[in-house]
């Protein structure tokens, strides 16, 4: 059987007024998560204090929900073409909410860690739900890139919104209230959704490859765990064998698809895409600017708060022109990408992305203000030049019919970068944070975990051995940032490099060389070609209108959209359902 297969959707999709809004009910989960993503940044003080979590179990708050979110992804882009794509959203939604309030009433770490990893496993039905039902709605390519500008700027405004949400809330209530904030959304969605989105699923889905979703997340926890237990206690032999062990089972993953794919069966991520250049540094573009934003959120709220002592609701007005900037540029790269190459937006981006981690390696008191205001801006403007025209290049990549199982892929390469940009950042200024901080005795051993222990434990203590703490821990704090700030930076120059020179030679091996032609050959030949359009009762054609062979897009039989080309390694396999 082939691997084309057409989509049956339940009801027709939207046109005119209620594609768009469609789109806008397409946007609230997107804008959601990002709120839930960045809001949970200005409340880590907050929680750090209440709960009083050591050093790792703080990380695991922030990087359980993008673990689970990556590792499911694509199962749950898979689960979406079979069962349906507006029936896993829903079903997402409820979950996300009802979880929500259970986050909101943790009473201890572990507790908000099990929610925050239910939350990733509904949350993985949001995303690749929204973008495979974005592509349902609007066929028409321009149409959709806009489309595709308006979803990334929801994300942004949600990062953009997701502070200053928090801020508000935590000025009046418990930190607990980030989390309630979801719950309005997801009723607001769960009845818009109904009335308004169509659904979509495909005629012969792939069956659900659970083997391989189980796979993938025995690959990314264990190299999770290494991180972050060099980052606790250094390269020991409890960490070598996770790294070893995440590896094993990568290694298992990446030879288990290549064996499906012989047999004729479609593997849990498609491998053979991953052959393309565009497609593979487009993701490692898309992991990157990730690992930058979460970097940056984990220590900027932090510094912002408690080495600098501005409010919840300050910090995050202080980081709100970033998120402005990442809309602003979002929406500009749906205009430059018309002109502008791939390679060069993204080499851009990603500069902007570097620079704004080389601005954090000068934070001192007097100037932290500025410097990560100016941060947050140019790190804001490189995501969102990047994104818009790297998920364009995600899509435009893939077969139709694995819409959901190609939007999945996106957004696995944000969710893996957000992951190690807390794990490796994170990591990184915990370990200096430890070795630098000078706690007297008597003091909680909290205080050598983080920075909120030890603000709460300095108000325990007499006030000479307090204001000791809190100006060692503060201290120790800010260094760890400058050595998480370079190690930023040593990783988005490698990327830089990699994908920008990687994009280059991608874009000039499709480009064909111009062939001069002589004026005279030229007439002669537009003379021989133009009659023979006009024999058959039709105007000649541009070369643009042509494909490869000369053949007009009606005489293919298929549309004239190069979001329709299929690799010749997947329109050659067959499925053995």
């Amino acid at each position: 059987m082939s691997l084309l297969h057409p989509r049956t959707p339940v009801r027709p999709a939207p046109t005119g007024l209620r594609a768009w809004l469609a789109l806008a009910v397409l946007t609230l989960p997107t804008l959601l998560v990002s709120i839930d993503n960045t809001v949970l940044g200005v409340a880590l003080p907050a929680i750090s204090t209440a709960l009083r979590p050591d050093a790792t179990t703080l990380l695991w708050v922030v990087d359980v929900y993008p673990l689970v979110l990556a590792g499911l992804l694509v199962t749950m882009g898979t689960l979406g073409d079979r069962i349906g794509r507006r029936r896993l959203l829903l079903v997402g939604v409820a979950g996300f909410g009802v979880v929500s309030l259970a986050a909101a009433y943790a009473t201890d770490a572990a507790q908000l860690v099990a929610a925050r990893a239910l939350l990733g496993f509904f949350g993985a039905m949001l995303m690749p739900s929204t973008l495979a039902l974005l592509r349902s709605v609007f066929t028409d390519r321009a149409r959709r890139r806009t489309a595709l500008a308006v979803w990334a700027t929801g994300f942004a405004a949600g990062a953009a919104l997701g502070p200053i949400v928090g801020g508000v809330l935590l000025e009046h209530f418990w930190w607990g209230s980030v989390f309630v904030v979801n719950v309005p959304v997801m009723v607001l969605l769960l009845v818009a959704g109904r009335a308004l989105l169509p659904e979509s699923r495909e005629a012969a889905a792939d069956r659900l490859d659970l083997v391989g979703a189980l796979l993938s997340l025995l690959t990314m926890v264990p190299l999770v765990l290494a991180v972050k237990l060099i980052g606790s206690d250094g390269v020991t032999p409890a960490a070598g064998l996770s790294l070893l062990a995440g590896l094993a089972a990568g290694w298992a993953f990446v030879a288990r698809a290549r064996a499906q794919v012989r047999a004729g069966r479609r593997p849990l991520i498609d491998i053979d895409l991953f052959a393309a250049p565009v497609l593979r540094y487009s993701a490692l573009a898309n992991a990157t600017t990730m690992f930058g934003l979460t970097g940056l959120l984990f220590f900027s709220a932090q510094y912002l708060q408690l080495v600098l002592g501005r409010s919840p609701l300050q910090a995050g007005l202080l980081l709100l022109p970033g998120f402005v900037a990442t809309v602003l540029a979002g929406l500009g790269a749906a205009r430059l990408a018309r002109r502008v190459p791939l390679h060069v937006l993204v080499a851009i981006g990603l500069t902007l992305v570097l620079a704004g981690y080389v601005a954090c390696l000068w934070l001192r008191v007097d100037s932290a203000v500025v410097l990560l205001v100016a941060a947050a801006v140019l790190i804001g403007t490189g995501i969102g030049l990047s994104e818009t025209v790297t998920n364009d290049a995600i899509l435009a990549a893939a077969p139709p019919e694995r819409a959901g199982a190609a939007s999945a892929v996106s957004e696995t390469a944000y969710e893996i970068g957000a992951v190690f940009g807390t794990a490796v950042l994170g990591g990184v200024l915990s370990a200096v944070y430890r070795t630098a901080v000078a706690v007297p005795d008597g003091a909680p051993s909290d205080a050598r975990e983080t920075l909120g222990g030890a603000v709460d434990a300095a108000s325990g203590l007499p006030a000479e051995s307090g204001a000791a703490l809190l100006a060692s821990a503060r201290d120790a704090f800010s260094l760890g940032v400058d050595v998480a700030a370079g190690t930023g930076a040593v990783v988005l120059a490698t990327v830089l490099l990699l994908a920008g020179l990687g994009l280059r030679r991608a874009h000039r091996s499709s480009t064909p060389p111009p062939v001069a032609v002589p004026s005279r050959a030229r007439d002669e030949r537009d003379a021989r070609s133009a009659p023979q359009d006009e024999r058959h009762g039709r105007p000649a054609l541009r070369p643009d209108e042509r494909d490869g062979r000369g053949v007009r897009p009606e005489e293919r039989g298929t549309p004239h959209d190069p979001d329709d080309r299929i690799t010749v390694a997947a329109g050659s396999r067959t499925r053995s359902d």
